[in-house]
């Protein structure tokens, strides 16, 4: 994947996101939609109406504007109180709502301005009148990012609608240049089993940012384009990372289609579920012990746990690196059992001579650690990693003579020791997180497709049984306490550091899982 220039925008923990757009009783799309998106990146919503939509899940059935200086009051009530850190636009109905909209974002509102151009319907119907299509291109200069459907991408360049990948990005580097602004090509509604969407940035032809992932079948997708525009608002207001953002903002509402018919909301086309993550969390045991066992201990701890958390920001942050873990050749064999041998002790070689590494960095944390729970907690990983992990290594590689370390492998353990050595505590701690979470995620999700495959015979069970077991979940729970503590005290400066040593971790488990293919001389 090919990357694109980050901007300026400051790091923020809680960004302020305001949402202009049409209601929805049935809570899918527009400006709730907008509002549920927001606290699920991280955010803080705020809202403008637009229009008072009467619709469900079947369809709309009347629409009513307020008088534009209604509207205008509410833009200029809120951003007279509020420093707003982004705006995501929707539904604009008519010239005047339009041009009230571009006059008070003309003003500069806001450092990330992202607009969904609702133009056209899913079904194919123009939304607008020809008079407010033009005044709604007149708005588009105004924004950092536009997300139109392909119908609507048809539009604004004039042309007829994509029907291949190939013409829809050719659409989107013309609206890129004629708009001046990034364009998010969105490919959903092209056939095949693919969901194609880019990234393209005016002026820069070649390359731009893809992502694909294999498509959610699902007729609930009321307000997707909603949802996923007001996400990535919110994201790279705190990041300042587009193409990261995008990356983010996509597997978060890929796993909110992959949920959506646990909803059962409406008779028709239903929406999304915007807190997947957090219903997956909530009615996790583990999750409820650690957060009662927090509540015992300390109100802080309590509070670090159930409430706003650092790392709850993080993990919303990886989301692009844990899909493209997910998609890896090496995780879908260790799942379903198709894994090959060599493949799979080639990997656990490379893992034996990188924990030996990692109990170093275990045994820094400790020496650095805050508090003496803390501090007996890494002291007592450092040892079970040679004690307890290791022993899984030993017993599936026996005696043999190791392979020497692949440039991966020495690369993630020099950057361990480095973070957990040189720069204290608190970057240290995020950049061990990822060894646990991830782990723990990829063990758990990988158990479920074991029991589906037969666990009886899966010839990885035991490696799947080890990062699934509710200790070592319970351990991650530990370290991710220890990571938001250290958060809450730390400066600005540091919690960024801590982001990029979290973020930098996932992109080397990445990098450790994908070289297997490589270093086996098996093939992905």
């Amino acid at each position: 994947m090919t990357t694109t220039p980050v901007s300026s925008t400051p790091v923020l923990t809680v960004p302020r996101v305001l949402s202009i757009a049409g209601t929805d009783p049935t809570g899918g799309a527009g400006h709730a939609a907008d509002l549920k998106s927001i606290a699920a990146m991280g955010g803080y919503g705020l809202s403008v109406v637009t229009a008072v939509v009467a619709q469900n899940t079947q369809g709309v059935r009347s629409v009513h504007t307020p008088p534009v200086d209604v509207l205008r009051a509410q833009l200029d009530a809120v951003s007279d109180d509020v420093e707003l850190d982004a705006v995501k636009v929707g539904m604009l109905g008519s010239v005047d709502v339009i041009e009230t909209v571009r006059e008070w974002l003309a003003a500069g509102r806001a450092p990330v301005v992202v607009v969904d151009p609702v133009m056209v319907a899913t079904a194919g119907g123009r939304l607008l009148e020809p008079e407010a299509e033009e005044a709604l291109r007149g708005l588009l200069p105004a924004a950092d990012l536009i997300t139109p459907n392909l119908p609507e991408l048809a539009v604004l360049a004039e042309r007829p609608v994509a029907t291949t990948w190939d013409e829809a990005l050719a659409q989107g580097r013309t609206v890129a240049d004629t708009f001046g602004t990034r364009v998010l090509v969105k490919g959903g509604h092209l056939g095949g089993e693919l969901t194609p969407d880019a990234l393209v940035v005016p002026g820069v032809h070649e390359p731009v940012t893809e992502f694909t992932g294999l498509r959610v079948v699902t007729r609930n997708t009321h307000g997707t384009g909603c949802s996923l525009s007001s996400a990535v608002a919110t994201v790279v207001a705190r990041t300042g990372d587009w193409a990261g953002g995008i990356g983010a903002a996509r597997a978060w509402l890929r796993g909110a289609l992959r949920t959506a018919d646990t909803l059962h909301v409406g008779h028709g086309n239903g929406p999304v579920h915007h807190m997947h993550h957090v219903q997956a969390l909530v009615t996790d045991p583990q999750f409820l012990a650690a957060a009662c066992a927090a509540d015992d201990a300390a109100d802080d701890d309590a509070a670090a746990v159930l409430g706003e958390r650092f790392t709850d920001a993080l993990w919303a942050d990886s989301a692009d690196i844990r899909e493209q873990i997910a998609q890896l050749d090496f995780v879908r064999g260790l799942g379903d059992g198709t894994l090959g041998r060599e493949a799979f002790e080639w990997y656990l070689d490379q893992d034996m001579q990188y924990l030996e590494y990692y109990s170093r960095a275990l045994a820094l944390l400790a020496a650095a650690a805050p508090d003496e729970d803390t501090r007996e907690h890494f002291a007592s990983a450092s040892a079970s990693v040679v004690t307890a992990e290791s022993a899984l290594h030993r017993a599936r590689l026996g005696g043999r003579a190791p392979h020497e370390p692949s440039e991966t492998t020495s690369a993630y353990a020099d950057f361990l020791l480095a973070r957990t050595g040189q720069d204290g505590f608190a970057v240290g701690a995020a950049a061990i997180l990822p060894c646990y979470w991830l782990y723990a995620h990829v063990g758990t999700e990988l158990m479920e497709r074991a029991r589906a495959v037969g666990w009886e015979e899966h010839p990885y069970a035991d490696w799947l049984a080890t990062y699934s077991d509710p200790g070592f979940q319970a351990a991650t729970e530990t370290v991710r306490r220890a990571v938001d503590r250290a958060a809450a005290v730390a400066n600005p400066a540091t919690r960024s550091a801590m982001r990029r040593a979290f973020l930098r971790a996932c992109r080397l488990e990445l990098a450790f899982f994908a070289q297997t293919a490589r270093g086996s001389g098996t093939e992905g």
